[in-house]
């Protein structure tokens, strides 16, 4: 599955674009703050029906503008064509600081329109790899859990069903806690709803981190010279008892703060490195008995980095692998930014080789790259962006 075309219009500062790419390899150049991650985000919108940085619809919209749009043409694996057209439309209302606010958003295949956004999800896979991947590491748990709820909902439709009923759920059970005369039996029967779709979650959650941490571990070590380990460590109110269970612990608490103050929107991965083999941990020491430490507080800028990047190719194989072998499409922006010239070079040379499908990257320095990929060889694509304007400058 690859994108073969794409045409922009009016989205962020790309005033209109039309671009056909190379199934395999797309180079992006240009300096920062002309478009290139821009372009980058329109792709992935196409994909997942929101941009990759949890902004609203109405800043996507060009300034100025009453509307965008976005139209991509795919070549899937069974030989058909997908074309895909997202619209955004804004009405301005007056505020203090004058803020958009989306009237629509229309999205349709092959002319014909989607009931609900949520059945497009997992048509087009996509995995992005963005230097804003740091707030994984250095935001709270919120930040990871929509980590792992974007990546489940491409791979599980009843996940992403599961998902959107409990967090519908939970809204209406804070409503109710609000209430000093609440009803009883209603939030038990709340409880007892929450609880289906908590328990399924809870355990997708489970078993995707588990299988998670070993490619994580894997991809780090060749990316890091493997000087120490990596994990991924899953924890959630219900390692302890089930969901019901948990509410009527809580249940006094959840009185006097007025909202539910456990369950599976409090779950949180934990990201983890050891010790470096040296002074500080002796080589004969296994492994399962190596100390681990947060690494947003042990781990430097690069091996962050590294962490990072090695998550989202653990994410990539995970979603090639539930998704029947289709590869995502991967969008690398600025990736090679705190990597010597050895990372960036494996980093490359990996997600050329045939385990993986089409790629955009997106650099500053046109040069590097293009010189990189060329020796890599196989078909590419270069193109550069400057004030909003993307402009084809090579194809091989």
């Amino acid at each position: 599955m690859f994108l073969n075309r794409i045409l922009v219009t009016n989205f962020k500062n790309i005033a209109s674009a039309e671009l056909t790419f190379s199934k395999k390899i797309n180079c992006i150049s240009g300096n920062n703050g002309e478009g290139k991650t821009n372009l980058l985000d329109a792709i992935y919108y196409l994909s997942m029906t929101k941009s990759f940085f949890h902004f609203p619809d109405s800043f996507s919209i060009l300034h100025g503008a009453a509307s965008a749009a976005l139209n991509g043409t795919y070549s899937m694996d069974d030989g058909t064509e997908n074309k895909i057209s997202l619209g955004l439309v804004e009405k301005k209302k007056q505020q203090k600081d004058d803020a958009g606010i989306l009237e629509d958003k229309a999205l349709k295949r092959n002319g014909k329109s989607y009931k609900k956004l949520s059945e497009h999800i997992g048509l087009l896979p996509i995995v992005m790899v963005s230097p804003s991947d740091v707030a994984l590491v250095n935001s709270g748990g919120e930040e990871r859990r929509k980590f792992v709820n974007a990546l489940l909902s491409q791979v599980d439709n009843e996940y992403l069903v599961k998902i959107q009923n409990y967090y519908r759920l939970l809204a209406q059970r804070n409503k109710l806690l609000k209430d000093e005369n609440y009803s009883a039996d209603l939030l038990d029967t709340l409880n007892v709803q929450m609880d289906e779709n908590a328990t399924y979650i809870y355990g997708r959650r489970r078993e995707l981190c588990e299988n998670l941490s070993g490619p994580v571990a894997e991809f780090y070590k060749k990316l890091s010279g493997g000087k120490e380990d990596v994990r991924l460590r899953y924890i959630s109110d219900l390692d302890k008892m089930g969901f019901n269970e948990l509410m009527n612990k809580y249940l006094e608490r959840d009185k006097i703060f007025k909202f539910t103050t456990a369950g599976i929107h409090k779950d949180d991965v934990l990201f983890e490195i050891s010790e470096t083999v040296g002074p500080l941990q002796s080589p004969d020491l296994p492994a399962n008995e190596m100390p681990y430490y947060p690494i947003k507080r042990c781990g430097s800028q690069g091996q962050q980095k590294c962490f990072l990047i090695a998550l989202k190719l653990a994410q990539f194989l995970i979603m090639k692998e539930l998704n029947k072998g289709i590869a995502p499409i991967l969008l690398l922006d600025d990736v090679f930014d705190k990597l010597d010239m050895q990372r960036v070079e494996y980093l490359l040379g990996l997600v050329a080789g045939d385990s993986f499908g089409q790629i955009f990257i997106t650099d500053s320095n046109k040069v590097r790259m293009g010189k990189l990929v060329r020796g890599i060889g196989g078909e590419n694509r270069e193109f550069e962006v400057s004030g909003g304007e993307v402009i084809s400058i090579n194809a091989k």
